[in-house]
């Protein structure tokens, strides 16, 4: 456990508010001619997923905590929850709606490594790779002469069925780079 200052707060810290971890998200500090400044603050939840807005006194000191990461590769899915391995072939499961978001990318035995944050012994929170190389499954043929200005077109992603607009160019078969933190096709991988 540290010791922080609500000023010197950060994206990517993590406090304890509450008994609970909560990550910061947004700090940003106000400051009032007649008042004190104060710190808003934007916090998820580590355990419950729960997103608050919270303010503090400049100087407030807060519990910090320090998590542990380790990599590993998301291996299979099991109701209701996500199974990643580490190097060691030591399984963690992840509850399936702490990670809804990241779904839409998990296949089986990929692998991409994967950062899976812990606390106190339980596996919390997952983070992808910036960018994943995934299959298109299905996608429209170009249509040849199509001057409507049209540049994008929907693409199925192979096993995860999850859709998003790719390039004209992209194919059936191809594979694609996505970038995980925008959810956006970023090109065709050769």
């Amino acid at each position: 456990m540290s010791v922080k200052i609500a000023s010197e707060l950060q994206s990517g810290n993590v406090i304890i508010v509450e008994n609970s971890p909560v990550v910061v998200q947004k700090a940003q500090i106000s400051k009032s001619g007649r008042n004190s400044a104060v710190v808003k603050v934007r916090t998820k939840n580590l355990m419950t997923n729960r997103v608050s807005e919270l303010i503090f006194k400049a100087d407030e000191k807060l519990e910090g905590v320090m998590l542990d990461k380790k990599e590993c590769t998301y291996s299979y899915s099991a109701p209701p929850n996500h199974v990643f391995v580490d190097a060691e072939f030591n399984q963690y499961e992840i509850d399936a709606e702490s990670i809804t978001d990241l779904e839409k990318y998990l296949i089986p035995d990929m692998t991409d490594i994967c950062e899976v944050t812990f606390y106190e012994g339980r596996s919390i929170s997952v983070v992808l790779p910036k960018t994943i190389i995934r299959e298109v499954e299905y996608t429209e043929p170009v249509v040849r002469g199509d001057t409507s200005g049209k540049i994008s077109k929907t693409a199925v992603l192979k096993h995860t069925k999850h859709e998003l607009q790719v390039s004209a160019f992209v194919e059936i078969g191809d594979n694609i780079e996505i970038d995980t933190v925008t959810n956006e096709f970023k090109r065709r991988c050769t």
